[in-house]
C-alpha cells in the first residue's frame, strides 16, 4: 500500500519544556498529520543520549530518553507539584541547550521521585519484573553518577568493571534510592510513550523508529554483556566500527563503536542478543528503520587506537544466517534496510534475500546519470523515498550550495526554475515517485535552509538541536500534504 511519513525527532518538537516531549504537542502534532493523510511518523533513535547529544550514541538500547519525559504530563497526573517558579527559562526557542534541559528536568524529576516514588512502589516492581534491561541499565547509571561520568572501563573498581556477584550486590543496596530513582524514569518514560503510540496508532498512524546497527562503547550493554563484543580481557574494544576514506572524507569516518563477535553469536548464542534487541524495537516501533545495513553483510574493522579509518578492512558479515533467525523468532518484525553508502553485490544480494524496502534519496540523484541508484529513473515499488535525511543538508540549503550540473539536472527533471520553487517540487516529486513510501523530513515540509539541519556528519557539538518553531506548521501545511497525497494515492484513510 502507497503511504507517506513526516521524519520529526520528537525533540525537535515546540513546547514550554526546552526540547519537545511525549506531552500535548506530541499529540497535537500527530492529529495535524492525520488530518493531512499522513500515516507514518519517523523518528531518530530515543534512548538516553550520551557525550555529543548523538541519538545514535545511545548509553543503552532498551532505555528511553528522559528529556522526552512531559513534565506537564507528571503535574496533570499528580505526580509532581510545579510552581511558576519551575517554568523552563527558553532563550532560542528554536534550538535545545541539552545540557541546560538536562540539569533542569533531572531536578524536577528527581522532585517527582521524591513525591510519588513511594506510592507507586507495587507499579514499579511489576514494570521492573517485565523489563528484564532495566535494573542493570539503572545500576549503570547509578555508578556512571558516583564516578563522576567517566567511562565504564575506567571506573576505579574493577570488581565492578568486571561485574563481580558480590561487588554489584554492594553497589545496589549503596546506591538503591539511585538505582530507585532511575527505574521510576524509565517507568515514566515509558508510560507516556505507550500512551502516545497507541494514539498515533488509533489515527492509522504507525510509529516509524530507527536503530544503530553498534552500540556506544561507554553503555550499559557493552558493560552488562562483553562477551557480544570484541573487547579484550580488560573489556578495552580490539576492533572498532567505522567506514573507509570515499569521496567526502579522505580518512574515512572512525565512529569508534566496539564490533560484535558474529561468529560466537551465531553458534553459540543463536543470537540470543539480536533476538532480544530486536524484540525491544517492535515493542517500541511499527517498523523499524536499521541504520547502515550494510554492515550485516560486510563492516568496515578498524583497530582500537588507530588515528582515522584509513587503516581498516572489509570483513564478511553474519549475513542471512542472522535473519533467518529473527524471522523465526519475531514473525512480522517490519524492517527497513538504511543501505546508503558503499553498496557492493553482497549486500544487494542480502538485502535481495530479506526482502526488505532499502532506501533512495532525491537529493543524491542528481548530476551522476542514469547510473547513479538514487536518480529518479532507477525508483521501483520496494523502496523508501526521502528528499533528504538527518545527515544531509536541507533541500533549500543543497539547491542553494549544488553545483552548476546537479542543479540543471534537477531543474530539468522535476520541472522548476527558482529555488523558491525547488523545494516543492522536491517534495512532489518524493510523492509521485512509483516507492511505496516516501519520508519528507520536516524541515523541507517548511522550506527551511541550513540553519535547520540536523547533523553534519563527523563533527562533534552544535548537532541535533533544530526545533520546530511554535505554530510553524500550518492549517495551509497540511492542506498541501493532503492534496498530494490524495492526488498520489498515498492517503491515510483512517
Amino acid at each position: 500500500m502507497r503511504k507517506s511519513g513526516i521524519l520529526m525527532h520528537i525533540t525537535s518538537l515546540p513546547g514550554p519544556e526546552g526540547c519537545g516531549t511525549l506531552g500535548e504537542e506530541a499529540f497535537a502534532f500527530a492529529a495535524a498529520l492525520s488530518r493531512s493523510g499522513i500515516s507514518l511518523w519517523q523518528v531518530l533513535p530515543c534512548g538516553p543520549t550520551g557525550y555529543g547529544e548523538s541519538p545514535y550514541q545511545s548509553t543503552s538500547v532498551y532505555a528511553g530518553n528522559p528529556l522526552m519525559i512531559s513534565l506537564r504530563e507528571l503535574a496533570k497526573d499528580g505526580l509532581l507539584t510545579l510552581t511558576d517558579g519551575d517554568a523552563y527559562a527558553d532563550e532560542n526557542p528554536e534550538t535545545v541547550d541539552f545540557d541546560r534541559v538536562r540539569a533542569w528536568k533531572d531536578a524536577l524529576l528527581r522532585r517527582a521521585y521524591r513525591q510519588s516514588g513511594a506510592s507507586l512502589q507495587d507499579e514499579l516492581r511489576r514494570f521492573a519484573d517485565a523489563t528484564p534491561w532495566v535494573m542493570d541499565f539503572a545500576l549503570f547509571t547509578a555508578l556512571k553518577k558516583r564516578f563522576g561520568g567517566v567511562k565504564w572501563t575506567q571506573w576505579p573498581d574493577r570488581d565492578l568493571r568486571l561485574r563481580r556477584k558480590a561487588a554489584l550486590q554492594q553497589a545496589a543496596e549503596r546506591d538503591k534510592d539511585e538505582v530507585g530513582y532511575q527505574i521510576f524514569v524509565q517507568y515514566l518514560f515509558f508510560k507516556q510513550w505507550d500512551k502516545w503510540k497507541a494514539y498515533c496508532n488509533s489515527l492509522g498512524i504507525r510509529i516509524f523508529g530507527d536503530m544503530p546497527i553498534y552500540v556506544a562503547e561507554d553503555s550499559a550493554d557493552t558493560w552488562t554483556r562483553p562477551d557480544v563484543f570484541q573487547l579484550d580481557r580488560n573489556r578495552v574494544p580490539r576492533k572498532v566500527a567505522g567506514v573507509p576514506p570515499d569521496y567526502f572524507s579522505e580518512d574515512g569516518q572512525l565512529w569508534g563503536n566496539p564490533l560484535y563477535r558474529w561468529t560466537y553469536l551465531r553458534f553459540f548464542r543463536r543470537y540470543d542478543w539480536w533476538v532480544d534487541r530486536m524484540r525491544g524495537m517492535r515493542r517500541m516501533y511499527d517498523i523499524v528503520r536499521v541504520d547502515h545495513f550494510i554492515g550485516f553483510a560486510n563492516y568496515w574493522s578498524v583497530p582500537y587506537g588507530a588515528p582515522n579509518a584509513r587503516g581498516g578492512k572489509w570483513i564478511v558479515g553474519p549475513g542471512r544466517h542472522l535473519f533467518d533467525r529473527l524471522k523465526r523468532e519475531l514473525p512480522g518484525l517490519s524492517i527497513v534496510a538504511e543501505d546508503l553508502g558503499e553498496v557492493n553485490d553482497r549486500v544487494r544480494r542480502l538485502i535481495a534475500y530479506t526482502g526488505y524496502p532499502g532506501m533512495r534519496v532525491l537529493t543524491f540523484g542528481f548530476g551522476g546519470g542514469t547510473e547513479n541508484v538514487h536518480s529518479p529513473v532507477n525508483y521501483t515499488e520496494n523502496l523508501v523515498l526521502y528528499t533528504g535525511t538527518h545527515d544531509n543538508d536541507t533541500t533549500l540549503g543543497w539547491l542553494k550550495s549544488a553545483n552548476a550540473e546537479e542543479l540543471r539536472d534537477a531543474r530539468e527533471t522535476l520541472g522548476f526554475t527558482t529555488l523558491e520553487e525547488g523545494v516543492p517540487a522536491f517534495v512532489e516529486a518524493c510523492f509521485r515517485s512509483p516507492c511505496d513510501t516516501c519520508v519528507i523530513p520536516m524541515q523541507d515540509v517548511l522550506g527551511l535552509g541550513t540553519e535547520a539541519r540536523m547533523n553534519l556528519p563527523g563533527t562533534v557539538g552544535g548537532n541535533w538541536r533544530w526545533r520546530m518553531k511554535e505554530g510553524a506548521f500550518t492549517a495551509d501545511d497540511e492542506q498541501r500534504l493532503h492534496t498530494l497525497n490524495e492526488r498520489y494515492g498515498r492517503m491515510n484513510r483512517k
